[in-house]
């Protein structure tokens, strides 16, 4: 069980908490094509501002710092892989219906590359605060995996030891965020659903293998 680490607070002027969170979007949607293009050290709030379609003035209205803008959208790209996994969570128990979760992730993935990508690649720009919330994200998310791969075994579908899930369940994350890293190359010669199909017969071969 990994230790629930504290929310950093992101200030605000504004008080209604419906259009904080319109325009924090608007704001995550245009930093992350800005990012992208120049990454996050080279944009200045002004373009951030101008990307997410306000001005500058209405930008710190809702952020302290360029940095906050940065954490909203690494807390984004978590909020919203966490809540699809979590709902196929709610029904999954059988090694099928884990091969149908890992199928999602890996489409989530393919929907966000260049999200993770700018997040991977800029982590190290947030307060050391900001980087222990990002980075519990992703402990959540293996913890996840971990969850579904020990029903299996309850189930008698695997016989694994819990440093064998905990393992494997990092494996599942990782090999979903190699193909964030590597499309640029795997995309020659794969398709998403050949990737997904290989990866996770790779896997499943490899955990009943134990």
């Amino acid at each position: 069980m990994t230790k629930q680490e504290k929310r950093p607070q992101v200030q605000s002027t504004v008080k209604d908490e419906n259009l904080i969170a319109v325009r924090r979007e608007q704001m995550i949607q245009g930093a992350i094509k800005l990012f992208k293009e120049k990454g996050f050290h080279r944009a200045t709030t002004r373009e951030i501002a101008k990307a997410a379609g306000f001005s500058i003035g209405t930008l710190y209205e809702y952020i302290g710092t360029k940095e906050d803008v940065l954490y909203l959208v690494c807390d984004s790209i978590y909020h919203h892989a966490m809540e699809r996994l979590s709902s196929y969570e709610v029904k999954a128990g059988t090694l099928e219906e884990l091969q149908e979760m890992i199928r999602e992730y890996f489409l989530q993935i393919n929907n966000m590359v260049d999200e993770l990508t700018i997040m991977y690649q800029e982590t190290k720009s947030l307060s050391k605060e900001a980087q222990h919330y990002v980075f519990s994200k992703e402990f959540e998310m293996v913890a996840t995996f971990e969850r579904l791969l020990k029903r299996c075994v309850q189930l008698g579908e695997l016989s694994m030891t819990d440093k064998q899930i905990h393992l494997a369940a990092n494996h599942i994350v990782v090999a979903g965020q190699s193909w964030a890293f590597r499309k640029w190359a795997l995309h020659r010669q794969h398709s998403i659903e050949e990737f997904i199909e290989m990866q996770t017969t790779l896997f499943i071969s490899g955990v009943k293998g134990f």
